[in-house]
């Protein structure tokens, strides 16, 4: 086993005997035989496109299974082992059409000739000895891009299939992912070839991210301000956590008129903001965080609890019990419902307490997405020509349980009162019922979001430095980031694309980032860790501004 691709891995370096999010060997084997069935596929592909073959639903199986090997999505040997045979049968009879067309694989590789094993055990054996992707790569350097940019897809695959669920998908993305896959079969590409690959991606995932925009979007409204209670009330009670909104739609029309209270938990709270989900009366409120304490939240919540894709660590037997899961979560033990059908969801609710008594535990505001934010652009520029904000930051990206996050509580609770937070992704449940005032009635927190709208945050950036007639690099803004897992690398190679500069990232880097790639980024970007001490860096970025 080798696994380095979240920020929790082991001391800092892989997890090399089992997951720190609860990983088997097996596993991680069996999704290391994904991707190599990948590169197989993605070799057929780019020949394929060549000669004008092209398959849509071969798009969405390759991005549902590279999904599959993001963190904490699937657990299941068995489930895996089936991705992976779908993947053969899908790439045998793109071979065949690619063929049939005078194509074939620009590279030979040694993924071309896997047959799997019929019996999970003996496949497992093959999964072992295939390793880690990486090691294709005999240079450091050349490995830490491969995973670098590997990683970057593995986010991208994963917002994909959030815009594709929607109706939104573009073959160009795809096109990308092939492209990306094949060149691991490709020993002549250098340092240079995989930087321009790493870059490749970030703009690949910026498209993605504008179409999962539009699908949430399109389907149920630009999010507006929004309150959401943070307590309960009497009723059955079904609490969704993950990110696709069309899950939790779903759930709400189908749960009308039963008595039943759906609560949001993690990613899913900014759903609250949209016009096309917050219509439902009995849409109510926001249960637990998203790390911190989760397993006791999960372990004493009286209801039915639905995980619509990932977003907590490996599950434990005390709060297993009523889980349902959907999409591509596969956790052994818990029940895999099909999406659109609820039913066994709902009858786990009826079935459990839910709720008795009433808690008023506060409220938090939601929906400030680019619509909501740029619509009091004016009254924000007019207080940043005044004096009356200083500086804008935006502090979000991904949660964890590892010690060093207190950072960002600190970094938001210590801003001084002439200070905007902006705020997105899990990351934001370190501080995110924090009261810390307004400036002339805007708030001082904006909750821009899920991860997946880090789109709209990106585009805020550009709208205000546009107000101003300066590049984004210009604005009174910084990023302070927290990262985990694959989404969050997609997210910063956007950024670089995009060529954002002085940002800081924590609370530790990559792994996967030699110590020669990350000089390439603090020379060419400016990026820097977090430090020790969040007063610090507060002093050290206004100080300079």
């Amino acid at each position: 086993m080798f696994c380095n691709q979240c920020e929790q891995t082991l001391n800092g370096v892989a997890c090399t005997t089992v997951g720190v999010c609860g990983k088997k060997p097996t596993v991680s084997a069996l999704q290391e035989l994904v991707l190599h069935e990948v590169v197989a596929v993605s070799l057929w592909a780019v020949a394929g496109r060549e000669h004008g073959v092209t398959d849509p639903a071969l798009d969405e199986l390759v991005d549902k299974a590279i999904f599959h090997t993001v963190t904490n999505v699937d657990f299941d040997d068995a489930s895996l082992a089936g991705v992976v045979r779908d993947l053969h049968v899908a790439r045998i009879a793109l071979a065949a059409k690619v063929t049939a067309a005078g194509g074939a694989p620009a590279h030979d590789d040694a993924s071309l000739a896997f047959e799997p094993a019929a019996d999970l055990d003996a496949l497992t054996a093959q999964a072992i000895a295939v390793g880690h992707f990486a090691d294709r790569g005999a240079d450091a350097d050349v490995r830490s891009l491969m995973e670098v940019t590997i990683y970057g897809v593995k986010g991208i695959a994963a917002y994909a299939d959030h815009a594709r669920i929607l109706g939104q998908s573009d073959p160009e993305v795809s096109a990308f992912t092939y492209k990306a896959f094949a060149s691991l079969a490709d020993p002549s590409l250098g340092v240079g070839e995989w930087v321009a690959l790493a870059l490749e991606a970030g703009k690949a995932n910026l498209r993605v991210m504008e179409l999962l925009d539009a699908a949430n979007t399109g389907a149920y409204g630009s999010p507006v301000p929004t309150e959401v209670p943070l307590g309960h009330r009497p009723n059955k009670a079904i609490v969704v956590s993950g990110h696709d909104l069309k899950d939790l739609a779903d759930l709400l029309e189908a749960t009308q008129g039963m008595g039943i209270d759906v609560y949001t938990h993690g990613e899913m709270l900014p759903a609250h903001g949209y016009p096309g989900l917050k219509k439902y009366p009995h849409f109510y409120g926001n249960y637990g965080t998203a790390w911190q304490n989760q397993r006791r939240e999960f372990a004493a919540f009286p209801g039915a609890i639905l995980m619509t894709t990932n977003c907590i660590q490996a599950p434990k037997a005390e709060y297993l019990e009523n889980i349902l899961t959907t999409g591509n979560v596969q956790w052994p033990g818990a029940v895999h419902v099909p999406s659109g059908d609820f039913s066994a969801v709902i009858e786990r609710a009826l079935a459990l307490p839910g709720f008795t008594d009433t808690l008023d535990a506060g409220s938090v505001m939601v929906g400030f997405a680019r619509d909501a934010v740029l619509s009091v652009a004016p009254a924000i520029i007019d207080a940043v020509k005044s004096g009356a904000i200083r500086h804008f930051f935006l502090v979000g990206g991904c949660d964890g349980a590892k010690p060093g996050r207190s950072y960002y509580t600190d970094f938001v609770d210590q801003s001084p009162s002439d200070t905007v937070i902006l705020t997105l992704a899990c990351g934001k449940f370190r501080f995110f019922d924090h009261k810390i005032g307004e400036i002339g009635g805007i708030p001082r927190l904006l909750d821009v979001g899920q991860c997946n709208d880090a789109y709209s945050a990106i585009k805020i950036a550009m709208a205000l430095a546009d107000a101003f007639g300066v590049g984004v690099n210009e604005l009174p803004l910084s990023m302070i980031l927290s990262w985990y897992e694959q989404k969050a690398v997609a997210i910063l190679l956007s950024l670089l694309y995009l060529g954002i500069t002085d940002m800081r990232l924590g609370p530790t880097l990559p792994a996967f980032i030699t110590p020669d790639v990350l000089q390439v980024l603090v020379d060419n970007f400016a990026i820097k860790p977090i430090g020790e001490n969040a007063q610090a860096d507060l002093d050290a970025i206004l100080g300079a501004a």
